[in-house]
Protein backbone atom coordinates (compact mmCIF):
# COMPACT_ATOMS: atom_id res chain seq x y z
CA UNK A 1 0.00 0.00 0.00
CA UNK A 2 1.03 3.40 -0.14
CA UNK A 3 2.58 5.97 1.48
CA UNK A 4 5.60 3.40 3.99
CA UNK A 5 5.74 5.63 7.15
CA UNK A 6 2.06 6.39 7.43
CA UNK A 7 1.47 2.71 6.27
CA UNK A 8 3.58 1.19 9.07
CA UNK A 9 1.87 3.32 11.64
CA UNK A 10 -1.73 2.55 10.59
CA UNK A 11 -0.12 -1.23 10.84
CA UNK A 12 1.02 -0.69 14.34
CA UNK A 13 -1.96 1.33 15.38
CA UNK A 14 -4.47 -1.73 13.98
CA UNK A 15 -2.25 -4.33 15.39
CA UNK A 16 -2.40 -2.62 18.51
CA UNK A 17 -5.86 -1.91 18.52
CA UNK A 18 -7.04 -5.78 18.29
CA UNK A 19 -4.53 -7.44 20.52
CA UNK A 20 -5.83 -5.01 22.97
CA UNK A 21 -9.15 -5.81 22.07
CA UNK A 22 -9.07 -9.24 21.99
CA UNK A 23 -6.02 -9.99 22.98
CA UNK A 24 -4.30 -13.82 21.35
CA UNK A 25 -7.44 -14.54 20.16
CA UNK A 26 -6.30 -12.93 17.28
CA UNK A 27 -4.75 -15.02 14.27
CA UNK A 28 -4.63 -12.30 11.56
CA UNK A 29 -4.87 -8.44 10.21
CA UNK A 30 -5.85 -8.15 6.81
CA UNK A 31 -6.24 -4.33 5.64
CA UNK A 32 -7.50 -3.98 1.62
CA UNK A 33 -8.74 -1.22 -0.87
CA UNK A 34 -10.52 -1.94 -4.16
CA UNK A 35 -7.28 -2.13 -5.51
CA UNK A 36 -4.60 -3.22 -3.31
CA UNK A 37 -4.12 -5.16 -0.05
CA UNK A 38 -1.39 -6.01 2.67
CA UNK A 39 -1.59 -8.87 5.46
CA UNK A 40 -0.18 -6.28 8.78
CA UNK A 41 -0.48 -9.28 10.85
CA UNK A 42 -0.30 -13.42 10.82
CA UNK A 43 0.33 -15.07 14.31
CA UNK A 44 3.26 -17.13 14.59
CA UNK A 45 1.40 -21.04 14.36
CA UNK A 46 -0.19 -20.37 11.62
CA UNK A 47 0.66 -20.71 8.19
CA UNK A 48 2.89 -17.69 6.82
CA UNK A 49 2.51 -18.01 3.64
CA UNK A 50 -1.35 -18.56 2.77
CA UNK A 51 -3.07 -17.28 -0.29
CA UNK A 52 -5.15 -14.35 0.45
CA UNK A 53 -6.58 -13.47 -2.98
CA UNK A 54 -10.04 -15.40 -2.61
CA UNK A 55 -10.18 -13.77 1.00
CA UNK A 56 -9.48 -10.46 -0.23
CA UNK A 57 -11.66 -10.86 -3.45
CA UNK A 58 -14.79 -11.89 -1.09
CA UNK A 59 -14.28 -8.87 1.38
CA UNK A 60 -14.07 -6.50 -1.01
CA UNK A 61 -17.72 -7.31 -1.75
CA UNK A 62 -18.46 -5.24 1.26
CA UNK A 63 -17.57 -1.64 -0.59
CA UNK A 64 -20.63 -2.72 -2.79
CA UNK A 65 -22.83 -3.81 0.71
CA UNK A 66 -21.90 -0.79 2.32
CA UNK A 67 -23.44 1.12 -0.89
CA UNK A 68 -26.90 -1.42 -0.86
CA UNK A 69 -27.48 -0.78 3.04
CA UNK A 70 -26.56 2.77 3.19
CA UNK A 71 -30.60 4.10 3.28
CA UNK A 72 -31.31 1.22 5.92
CA UNK A 73 -33.82 1.53 7.86
CA UNK A 74 -31.13 -0.91 10.31
CA UNK A 75 -28.76 2.01 10.73
CA UNK A 76 -25.20 2.56 9.10
CA UNK A 77 -22.99 -0.36 8.78
CA UNK A 78 -21.10 -1.63 11.11
CA UNK A 79 -19.38 -4.50 10.55
CA UNK A 80 -19.33 -8.46 9.41
CA UNK A 81 -18.85 -11.48 11.08
CA UNK A 82 -18.44 -14.81 9.85
CA UNK A 83 -18.44 -17.65 11.26
CA UNK A 84 -16.28 -20.64 11.06
CA UNK A 85 -15.53 -24.50 12.54
CA UNK A 86 -12.54 -22.98 14.16
CA UNK A 87 -13.11 -18.87 14.42
CA UNK A 88 -14.44 -16.05 13.17
CA UNK A 89 -13.36 -13.39 10.12
CA UNK A 90 -14.47 -10.05 11.07
CA UNK A 91 -14.76 -7.19 8.59
CA UNK A 92 -14.78 -3.61 9.02
CA UNK A 93 -14.75 -0.85 6.60
CA UNK A 94 -14.24 2.85 6.21
CA UNK A 95 -14.13 4.86 3.34
CA UNK A 96 -12.46 3.55 0.54
CA UNK A 97 -10.61 1.19 3.15
CA UNK A 98 -11.71 -2.29 4.96
CA UNK A 99 -9.84 -4.24 7.20
CA UNK A 100 -10.49 -7.88 8.13
CA UNK A 101 -9.18 -10.07 10.85
CA UNK A 102 -9.22 -13.66 11.39
CA UNK A 103 -9.66 -14.81 15.20
CA UNK A 104 -10.06 -18.38 17.09
CA UNK A 105 -13.64 -18.81 18.75
CA UNK A 106 -15.00 -15.62 20.68
CA UNK A 107 -17.62 -14.55 22.51
CA UNK A 108 -19.78 -12.54 20.29
CA UNK A 109 -19.58 -9.49 22.72
CA UNK A 110 -15.68 -9.01 21.89
CA UNK A 111 -16.57 -8.50 18.05
CA UNK A 112 -18.18 -5.34 18.97
CA UNK A 113 -15.34 -4.41 20.71
CA UNK A 114 -12.85 -5.37 18.30
CA UNK A 115 -14.99 -3.62 15.34
CA UNK A 116 -15.55 -0.57 17.14
CA UNK A 117 -11.12 -0.26 17.92
CA UNK A 118 -10.97 -1.36 14.23
CA UNK A 119 -13.20 1.47 12.94
CA UNK A 120 -11.74 4.23 15.36
CA UNK A 121 -8.07 3.87 13.70
CA UNK A 122 -9.81 3.70 10.17
CA UNK A 123 -11.66 6.89 10.93
CA UNK A 124 -8.74 8.43 12.16
CA UNK A 125 -6.63 7.43 9.55
CA UNK A 126 -8.60 8.44 6.77
CA UNK A 127 -10.59 11.25 7.72
CA UNK A 128 -13.79 9.70 7.54
CA UNK A 129 -16.47 10.73 9.85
Amino acid sequence: MSGESNSEELAEELISACRTSIGDTLRSITLFTAEDYDQLYIRSDLEQDAELDRFVANERLGFTSQQTYGDSELGEYEFTIRAFEYGYVTRVIVGDRGVYVTTDEMHMDEFDELATAVRGVLRENTGAA
